[in-house]
């Protein structure tokens, strides 16, 4: 029997961090096309139930068109159950559509079975989260998955899953959803718990390989990570230290960044550089990269070299506090050389973490 476990799918998400409102329209397709992919494949691979551990819906109150799309692709596929348990996102999202194959979980553990396979539910609240794992009982003869939504944690709360309260309980697999990178660990030494991430990411906080994890059940469980997206967000530090001029950095971070055209990429680019136009170095690697990828940002966090004698006699506002810094004999050199780098920035209008 095979189960595909998936979350954090995010419907109807604007998509809009750091994208034009152009490339931001084609990425909420995108986000849909990446679904519909993942239903297909589970079609093709005759894949029993598909879970959805949480966060389907971006909003609590998704749009009408967001919600209508997922119910025909449910209703368009009925070979395949879709088991449906709301995260923090969608906790309030009131189910309005009534299909055969589409199951839905409370805030009490439900069970579904699939032969010897059962899967069990329950969507964590302010009233069940301390005495929610008491009430879970698996009959040990039984291939057990459990579907939660929230922090793996040593400890109870609405948005914690108290992992130590699912030792030995006779789960094989514990589906989760929340976190938006594939990840996994043991609970015991019977089973193993599972964040399969999200199908796109949807910013740079969300860089790396996303997509889903196909469950291969006979005897036991077999997990794999699926890798499916339209595109991929990466994310590359640069060291710049030494360039000249605007090209020697660009033929830097050009051979560092390497993925395909298709995907979203940020670079980071750290380092002293002491070109005259070093300032508007960031600028320029974007304007170079643009053409290379869907989408390019660079962040800048180089540091001017310091020179005093460039200092010495400079009459502005960036002399002046640069020589305000370095007379401070109550910082050390490395921190003065930090506070100038922010100051210099600051002064410039760059960008400032």
């Amino acid at each position: 029997m095979k189960i595909l476990h998936c979350a954090d799918v995010h419907l109807g998400s604007k998509m809009d961090s750091r994208l034009p409102a152009e490339k931001a329209r084609e990425r909420r397709m995108e986000l849909r096309s990446s679904f519909l992919g993942m239903v297909e494949y589970a079609k093709i691979n005759k894949v029993a139930a598909i879970i959805i551990a949480g966060d389907l819906f971006d909003s609590d109150r998704p749009l009408k068109k967001d919600k209508e799309f997922f119910y025909n692709v449910v209703k368009s596929n009925p070979q395949t159950d879709f088991l449906y348990l709301r995260g923090n996102h969608d906790a309030l999202q009131s189910y309005t559509r009534e299909l055969e194959n589409l199951k839905y979980f409370s805030d009490k553990w439900t069970a579904y079975r699939y032969g010897n396979v059962v899967i069990y539910g329950a969507e964590l609240t302010a009233g069940n989260y301390s005495s929610l794992y008491s009430s879970l009982a698996p009959d040990e003869k039984d291939i057990n998955i459990a579907v939660l939504h929230g922090n793996i944690s040593d400890t109870v709360g609405t948005d914690k899953i108290a992992l130590p309260r699912m030792r030995d309980k006779n789960i094989d697999y514990l589906a989760l959803g929340h976190y938006h990178t594939f990840q996994k660990g043991r609970i015991d030494g019977r089973g193993e718990y599972c964040y399969s991430g999200c199908l796109e990411g949807r910013g740079f906080d969300e860089a790396g390989a996303k997509g889903f994890v196909m469950l291969d059940i006979t005897d036991r469980v077999r997990a794999e990570f699926v890798r499916y997206s339209c595109r991929t967000v990466n994310v590359y530090d640069v060291d710049v230290t030494g360039a000249r001029d605007d090209y020697q950095v660009y033929n830097l971070v050009k051979g560092a960044v390497a993925c395909p055209k298709s995907d979203i990429v940020r670079v980071i680019i750290s380092g002293e550089v002491g070109f005259d136009n070093a300032d508007l170095a960031a600028e320029t690697q974007k304007r170079l990269m643009r053409e290379n990828f869907y989408c390019v940002s660079v962040k800048d966090k180089t540091f001017r070299k310091l020179d005093l004698a460039d200092y010495e006699g400079d009459a502005t506002l960036a002399g002046e506090f640069v020589r305000l810094v370095l007379s401070d004999d109550g910082l050390d050199g490395e921190l003065k050389r930090s506070i100038i780098s922010v100051g210099l920035k600051a002064l410039s209008g760059r960008e400032i973490d």
